[in-house]
């Protein structure tokens, strides 16, 4: 049965279409547009009490039952339980997934957004101090990334969520104003996923 992706074309969102991709799960987009304040409308608060993008309903849920999840890193994590795909299996093998996963969550998400927010600030005083803090700290990511990268293919070892995760905010880069060619092993990482049919698919997918 087809999942429901309530989304826009966002990090946030290549994130979810990548992992149904890679996963092999039938998936229909609904745009939610977030530049019309679509997010905020009852029916998707509803899915996502945050109003935050994205979204899933998965009409064949648990127990056959229909569900919905939001927040992406919920999503990647449940896609993974569904499926029993990029998710490992041993509690041993989880625990450098979550750690990245919620890495990305908690770091490489928000920073790089604040510098999406102040970059697009016209006042060049309101962007001067923010752009200045929140480029450092990107950047600062980014060598995490580039040191974890430095003797293994994946994040978490073998391809996972986690890596999923991730791509979705380094697709933006450009919009970061980082060169990936900085960080030897996070373009190579990035270079090897984007490469992936599977993947070139989810970021081809119309979500806006």
């Amino acid at each position: 049965m087809t999942i429901e992706l309530h989304t826009w074309n966002t990090p946030n969102g290549r994130k979810i279409s990548v992992a149904l991709e890679e996963m092999g799960l039938p998936y229909k987009v609904i745009p939610v547009n977030i530049t019309k304040g679509e997010q905020m409308a009852p029916e998707f608060l509803k899915l996502s009490p945050n109003n935050k993008i994205p979204a899933i309903v998965d009409p064949e849920g648990p127990d056959g039952k229909p569900v919905s999840i939001f927040e992406s890193g919920a999503i990647l994590l449940y896609l993974g339980e569904k499926t029993g795909k990029f998710l490992p299996k041993s509690l041993t093998g989880r625990i450098p997934v979550y750690e990245w996963l919620m890495w990305q969550m908690g770091g490489f998400g928000p920073m790089p957004g604040q510098v999406h927010h102040f970059i697009a600030l016209e006042n060049e005083q309101d962007r001067a101090y923010g752009l200045k803090r929140f480029m450092a700290e990107t950047r600062r990511l980014y060598g995490v990334l580039d040191r974890r990268l430095a003797d293994r293919d994946f994040v978490a070892g073998d391809l996972s969520v986690a890596d999923f995760a991730i791509l979705g905010w380094a697709w933006r880069h450009p919009r970061h104003k980082v060169e990936l060619a900085d960080f030897p092993n996070v373009k190579r990482w990035y270079e090897a996923l984007m490469a992936r049919p599977a993947v070139k698919r989810g970021m081809d997918a119309k979500l806006d």
